[in-house]
């Protein structure tokens, strides 16, 4: 085991509840649990588009760092780390859990910036640590050797399968920060289309992390008459999730692009059905046993998709017995600690 201090520079507060804070956090505490010192500076201003504040507080943050530590650098932050690469201590660590440039709503320049400096930074790095298979394909493609590259899947706690709603109708859940990338827009122009079946939306997730973006689900809710079809309901703790996911029925996601998909494996853990997209690393999350993927984008499929599950029970029930039958084989979080802990070895070596 690495007997030096790790230090995290991650944008903002550690316990913010989105699924790459939520892993940091949890791999954070198991670290330490295993004995490891690890020290988390939690840098301020604006990202991942970096402003001034941004760039000073990182140059702060490398300049207490003291010698002998390991950074281990969030991909939330590498546009202020890649601005500061003088002032790096190496070796260092890179975690990403998708590269920036495919975040969706960016403008052509600001994606071919982004790209720009993972391509500079990344190929720097001892290690590089992602959280799907799928991750390591896109990180390779900024230069980075795939033996430089370990794969460490995010941990999914045990959980009891959901007992569903009992009806009438179908309870639909989508947790998800209500941002461009997370496809709400489409989900709701899918649902649109399936006024003649009953159903129930309930939407978990933060309208802060762009107000703009919640603005436009909104609308859209107020637009297509579904105000009485769909909850918005924030982001809600762990206790608060527990009864929705046990009266959900199926579980909905129309993401642009996910790094692995955290909420896709609790939904697993549930033995909930899944209809989802084809984007990122979510085929190797859900198994075709357990869900329906649609090409990301595509609000005609995806309704296509939700009404086959919503009106054939026999297909609704053998989704379920895969997804219940996929929740015996997801890596606990005392996995992901343990492999986290040997990547970081292998950068101290």
């Amino acid at each position: 085991m690495n007997a030096a201090p790790v230090h995290l520079l991650v944008p903002g507060p550690l316990d913010q509840r989105t699924g790459g804070y939520i892993y940091d956090r949890r791999i954070v505490l198991g670290l330490r649990a295993l004995g490891l010192d690890v020290l988390v500076h939690e840098l301020c201003g604006r990202f991942p588009l970096a402003d001034e504040a941004a760039r000073q507080s990182t140059r702060d943050a490398l300049a207490a760092l003291p010698p002998g530590g390991l950074p281990l650098i969030d991909g939330l932050a590498f546009a202020a780390v890649a601005a500061l690469l003088e002032q790096l201590p190496r070796p260092f660590v890179a975690l990403v859990h998708h590269p920036l440039a495919l975040e969706t709503g960016l403008s052509v320049d600001q994606a071919d910036s982004l790209a720009a400096l993972e391509h500079r930074l990344l190929p720097l790095a001892e290690r590089v640590i992602v959280t799907s298979h799928h991750t390591v394909e896109d990180v390779a493609a900024y230069q980075v050797p795939h033996a430089r590259i370990g794969v460490v899947l995010p941990g999914t706690d045990p959980a009891p399968l959901a007992r569903g709603s009992g009806g009438p109708g179908m309870a639909l859940l989508c947790v998800a920060s209500l941002t461009p990338r997370k496809g709400h827009l489409v989900l709701l122009e899918a649902l649109a289309g399936l006024l003649d079946l009953e159903w129930h939306l309930i939407c978990v997730g933060s309208p802060d992390r762009d107000p703009q973006a919640a603005q436009a689900v909104r609308a859209t809710i107020a637009r297509l008459g579904l105000d009485d079809r769909v909850s918005l309901v924030g982001e809600q703790d762990e206790a608060g999730l527990v009864p929705l996911y046990d009266r959900a029925d199926l579980f909905v996601l129309a993401s642009y692009h996910e790094g692995y998909g955290m909420v896709l494996a609790e939904a697993l853990a549930r033995g909930l059905p899944i209809v989802a997209t084809k984007a990122g690393a979510i085929p190797g999350t859900v198994p075709p046993s357990a869900g329906m993927l649609v090409e990301p984008g595509d609000p005609a499929a995806f309704a296509g998709a939700l009404r086959q599950i919503m009106t054939e029970p026999a297909l609704r029930d053998l989704l379920s017995a895969g997804a219940t039958s996929e929740r015996e084989r997801l890596a606990s979080w005392a996995d992901a600690v343990r492999a986290f802990s040997a990547e970081l070895d292998r950068a101290g070596a």
